[in-house]
């Protein structure tokens, strides 16, 4: 696919990778940039031979958030449709059943906060800085807090939101936003450690996990697992399940079927 924006791999270990390449304005989101991630993500799902996506950022950015340069000169519908186009990916991948891994380093604010929190997985650099930063130029990340709300409760949420101060990679650990801090020159090898190891798991198990997750979050107590078991039985009439544990018993390893 021809990308401007974005740079997309698609190598033979079932791991696509998709790099922001807007390395000069730290990789902020423009209207293009917005359309070419969601492609590739969508892409990457679709696509059989791929169990795991890493992201990350091209340069001493992640994401410094939406490019400013688009703001001005809309109408509040226009506001409406462009800032829904923006943060199209956030949501993609709450809806994609293909994994999603964060390799964040340097600055992840605003949207770019939003994309690393809307991840399943995130590993992050000791360098890295984090905030929901727009409320300090009379603006607001509504929509970048819903997934970081999810990932740290309402009050730290609320705090990040209104104050938009940035936090450290410590902080951010300590908070549940990112899974493991590392230092910046094993990020790569680090990342590639966790997504090789999701990668070699039953496609299918995992997927279903990863769906059934986010499909019952919002679900009452007692349906959840309602909802839960009869994900479970489903999985274990699948061929994957049955190779799983012939393979245990057989102390062998596992042939997966493609997702």
């Amino acid at each position: 696919m021809d990308f401007k924006t974005i740079l997309m791999e698609t190598p033979a270990d079932h791991i696509g990778r998709i790099v922001l390449n807007r390395p000069e304005q730290m990789n902020t989101f423009n209207t293009e940039m917005a359309e070419e991630l969601h492609r590739a993500l969508m892409f990457f799902e679709e696509d059989a031979g791929i169990r795991t996506v890493i992201i990350k950022g091209e340069g001493r950015a992640f994401s410094a958030g939406i490019d400013v340069n688009e703001l001005a000169g809309k109408s509040t519908l226009e506001y409406r449709m462009w800032i829904e186009h923006m943060e199209r990916p956030l949501v993609d991948i709450s809806k994609m059943k293909t994994p999603v891994i964060a390799q964040v380093q340097g600055v992840a604010v605003a949207n770019g906060m939003g994309l690393a929190a809307s991840a399943d997985i995130v590993i992050a650099a000791e360098n890295v800085k984090m905030g929901l930063t727009a409320i300090n130029v009379g603006l607001n990340c509504v929509g970048p807090v819903i997934p970081v709300a999810r990932s740290v409760g309402r009050k730290k949420a609320l705090e990040l939101l209104l104050y938009g101060r940035l936090i450290n990679s410590s902080e951010a650990l300590s908070m549940g936003l990112v899974n493991k801090v590392v230092q910046k020159d094993d990020l790569e090898e680090e990342t590639m450690i966790w997504a090789k190891e999701l990668a070699a798991k039953s496609p299918l198990a995992v997927q279903i996990a990863k769906s059934a997750f986010y499909v019952s979050e919002d679900m009452p107590y007692s349906a959840r697992f309602d909802y839960m078991n009869e994900v479970f039985a489903r999985l274990c009439s699948t061929d994957d399940a049955r190779e799983g544990v012939a393979a245990f018993f057989g102390k062998r390893s596992p042939c997966w079927k493609e997702k």
